[in-house]
């Protein structure tokens, strides 16, 4: 019979008069660290270094808020019917967080590091762009990291990420092609596809080495902030209940003319 595995993690410990954190003792920590580096230690292993910290702050700000998207209109709602669960009402809005909505930093950050290291030896990075377009194509999906449905011509996001990457020395390889893609992506479609926010963070989070796997958990971690606030709003002025109302009364109108009018009422309304 083998042995049992020792139940034991890296990353933090505590005793009973201490908490230590990759190495660090967590009192000392407090107040002295922003929030952002200690996330990166908590990922790294590591605290970051001062360009590093501007970086991956950065990348933070950029994920914790965007209005009214599916995923604060999902916590409120959630909030709307259980008040007594703020921590419910947020997982609601961080379960949203996919294929469409902020999730796609996992898929371009993916599409990228996969690129690089599977590029043949002495490619150009214009080269692997366009064998990413035309795989893409190919599969007849949708390249992540591209297009946005309200920054159409620019997403300032981007543009600013893309910035201050590249003050502080991590405009590199991943932030390159990022770009290529989407140049090679436009003359392929002949139509404009810019780099949105979460290409640039795929791109930036592959220069700071972060890998792919834990892209998506950049977006929970920030959105967890913002969806936070839009509850405090919700809860001192409360939306949720006319958009609850709204659709109510819509579908119920709705019905109501699919009556009037002859048209055979669905078989199930639950």
């Amino acid at each position: 019979m083998s042995a049992k595995r020792r139940l034991r993690s890296d990353i933090a410990y505590s005793t009973a008069d201490r908490i230590v954190v990759r190495g660090h003792d967590l009192v000392a920590l407090i107040g002295a660290v922003p929030l952002g580096d200690f996330a990166f230690l908590e990922l790294k292993g590591r605290l970051p270094t001062s360009a590093e910290s501007v970086v991956f702050n950065a990348i933070a700000v950029t994920l914790v808020e965007h209005g009214l998207t599916p995923s604060a209109i999902s916590a409120r709602l959630t909030y709307l019917g259980a008040p007594e669960s703020l921590q419910a009402a947020v997982a609601a809005g961080l379960l949203g967080l996919g294929g469409r909505y902020g999730g796609t930093v996992e898929e371009a950050a993916r599409m990228l590091q996969e690129a690089l290291a599977g590029a043949a030896p002495g490619a150009g990075l214009r080269e692997v762009a366009r064998r990413v377009v035309a795989g893409h194509r190919e599969r007849r999906v949708l390249i992540p990291g591209l297009g946005h449905p309200t920054h159409k011509g620019l997403d300032p996001r981007a543009s600013r990420l893309f910035q201050v990457a590249a003050e502080n020395g991590f405009a590199g390889p991943h932030v390159e092609l990022v770009q290529l893609v989407a140049e090679e992506a436009e003359t392929a479609l002949s139509r404009a596809l810019p780099v949105n926010a979460t290409g640039a963070i795929g791109a930036i989070a592959g220069e700071l080495e972060i890998p792919w796997q834990v892209c998506r958990g950049l977006a929970v971690i920030a959105r967890a902030i913002g969806l936070v606030a839009h509850l405090d709003e919700e809860r001192r002025e409360p939306l949720a209940a006319e958009i609850w109302s709204r659709v109510d009364e819509e579908a119920s109108e709705h019905l109501r003319e699919g009556s009037e009018s002859g048209s055979p009422p669905p078989a199930e309304l639950g």
